[in-house]
C-alpha cells in the first residue's frame, strides 16, 4: 500500500496524457482495497479496478462453479517459484540471477507453447 503512488510515478514508459485521451485502467487485487488509493489513482487519471475485500467469497457463494481470476502477474510469480533456484536465490551476483530468471522464462514459454 505504501509503495503504490512511487510504483505508478515510476513508470518508464510514457503514458498518453489523461486530458487527450480517456482514462487508462487500472487493475489492482483486493490488496489495494483502501479508499486513499482508490483517491490516489483517480487523482493520476486512472479508472482504478480493484475488488473489495469478500466480493470473490460472495460471488463463490452465488455461484458455486465460480471461478476466481488470478491477474497475469501473480500467475507468472508463481510460475517462477516453482523453480526452487529462484525462490531459493543461491547466486551472488545479479547477473547470474537475471540469466536463470531468462531461462526460466524462456522454459515456461517453451512448455506453454507445447
Amino acid at each position: 500500500m505504501k509503495q503504490f503512488g512511487p510504483t505508478l510515478e515510476a513508470i518508464v514508459v510514457a503514458r498518453p496524457s489523461p486530458k487527450k485521451k480517456p482514462r487508462q485502467h487500472l487493475c489492482c487485487d483486493k490488496g489495494y482495497d483502501y479508499p486513499e488509493l482508490r483517491r490516489s489513482a483517480k487523482r493520476r487519471g486512472y479508472i482504478a479496478h480493484i475488488k473489495s475485500r469478500g466480493q470473490e467469497e460472495q460471488e463463490r457463494k452465488k455461484n458455486p462453479r465460480f471461478k476466481a481470476r488470478r491477474w497475469v502477474v501473480e500467475r507468472t510469480n508463481r510460475w517462477h517459484n516453482l523453480f526452487r533456484r529462484l525462490k531459493i536465490r543461491y547466486e551472488v551476483h545479479a547477473e547470474n540471477y537475471l540469466g536463470f530468471v531468462q531461462f526460466a522464462s524462456a522454459i515456461i514459454c517453451w512448455r506453454s507453447a507445447a
